[in-house]
């Protein structure tokens, strides 16, 4: 099984686990040893299938303002969490390969592994959902065949992302590309950065 075949086989289950109860403030249950690549990836789907559901409820026009206040503030604390674990699992990335010899001519990746990892668990997530549109018996034949198609697409989109990743890996360990990280740094964060918080 390749590193993106296990990624799949494991958002998959996030999100099925999720969706069992469907209810963005069900506690996670995490089946993978905490110190493993396979919990980190499991946790990472979690944060999106989660973060899935605050956007489509905060985009109720109807929404009280107070609880969409509330609701921000908790997308704001998961992109963070999910900004953090992109990093965990890139620092694993970096572990694993911190013995490989660069080659000579070796060249730069435009993302990180984890971050192209992140995009991978986001497209689970539209290829769930709009399987969901696809398969809707309440809705038009004009928007199921529109969902079918659109998600025809995203199932390629994963063939050819998980492609590139893997090939990538297989780069990095060959020592074609070597990783460089860059940590997020989100100043909107930082009490000491952003204006509106260190000038209280």
């Amino acid at each position: 099984m390749t590193f993106t075949q296990q990624c799949n086989v494991i958002f998959n289950q996030a999100i099925a686990d999720y969706h069992v109860k469907d209810n963005i403030d069900t506690p996670i249950n995490n089946p993978y040893n905490r110190e493993s690549i396979e919990n980190r990836l499991y946790l990472k789907c979690w944060i999106d299938t989660v973060q899935w559901h605050f956007e489509d409820i905060i985009r109720d026009p109807h929404i009280d303002p107070v609880e969409a206040l509330e609701l921000k503030r908790r997308i704001d604390r998961s992109n963070q969490d999910r900004t953090d674990l992109v990093e965990q699992i890139d620092s694993y990335f970096r572990q694993k390969y911190s013995g490989v010899k660069v080659l000579p001519d070796a060249r730069i990746n435009t993302e990180s592994p984890a971050w192209a990892v992140d995009r991978l668990s986001i497209l689970a997530l539209k290829i769930y959902h709009m399987r969901e549109q696809a398969e809707r018996t309440d809705a038009s034949e004009e928007h199921r065949q529109k969902c079918e198609a659109k998600l025809k697409v995203l199932l390629e989109q994963q063939v050819d992302l998980s492609t590139a990743i893997d090939q990538l890996l297989d780069d990095i360990e060959a020592g074609r590309k070597y990783m460089k990280v860059y940590r997020q740094m989100k100043m909107y964060n930082d009490p000491a950065t952003n204006p509106v918080l260190y000038k209280k």
